[in-house]
């Protein structure tokens, strides 16, 4: 069972994100307040959850938390300021939509920005070890998930209705026979250059490609 906090009688906000190693799409921010006396021993760290059950303790979650919030931050602004920056950025814009201000925010991970005021605590592997991190990393898991099923509408080509914009090596041949779309990240090693020689290699000897 995870912890359901890290200082008793305070109110701690906990932050996480998703698709920080992905190829294209947004990252995924989540900030979330549980209640003092929250317990489900379904939730971990989203990414040891079924799908199933990731849309279960979603509903619940969004059900129960005394304040929640999710943010995106999309691969132009990735592009821009870098992922670290990016990841960090969406989990402010999470904070800013909680309704009640937290005594502490506890985050997933080793980097944060100061956030206001407020004191923060960074905790490598948060996700499996406090309640109120899981339970941003599934919000986040699943809003982006959902997001990305909806970008495969879109640009169906790569398959993020199943890799969610990860590095698959599907994804990738998709990027070498396609070419990049608006949802890339161009910043990201999007190919692998070794396979790039082989795919062209490969075309050549068909006599597709005139080099």
């Amino acid at each position: 069972m995870l912890k359901r906090f890290l200082e008793k009688y305070k109110l701690e906000a906990g932050c996480d994100e998703a698709g920080r190693g992905c190829l294209a799409g947004p990252v995924t921010a989540a900030a979330v307040i549980l209640p003092p006396d929250y317990a489900n021993p379904l939730l971990d760290d989203s990414k040891k959850m079924t799908a199933k059950n990731r849309e279960r303790l979603r509903r619940e979650i969004e059900e129960v938390a005394i304040s929640w919030g999710v943010a995106f931050v999309d691969n132009r602004k990735i592009d821009e300021i870098n992922i670290l920056k990016a990841s960090i950025l969406g989990m402010h814009q999470a904070l800013d939509k909680l309704d009640r201000k937290p005594h502490r925010i506890l985050v997933d991970g080793n980097k944060f920005f100061p956030y206001r005021d407020i004191p923060h605590t960074c905790v490598v592997k948060g996700d499996g070890t406090y309640l109120a991190i899981a339970a941003a990393s599934v919000l986040a898991k699943t809003w982006r998930d959902e997001y990305m099923n909806l970008l495969h509408n879109e640009c169906n080509k790569y398959g993020w209705d199943r890799n969610k914009g990860y590095p698959t090596r599907k994804h990738r041949e998709a990027i070498l026979e396609y070419g990049v779309c608006a949802y890339h990240r161009r910043s990201f090693h999007l190919i692998d250059t070794q396979r790039q020689i082989n795919f062209k290699s490969a075309i050549e000897k068909e006599g597709i490609l005139q080099v």
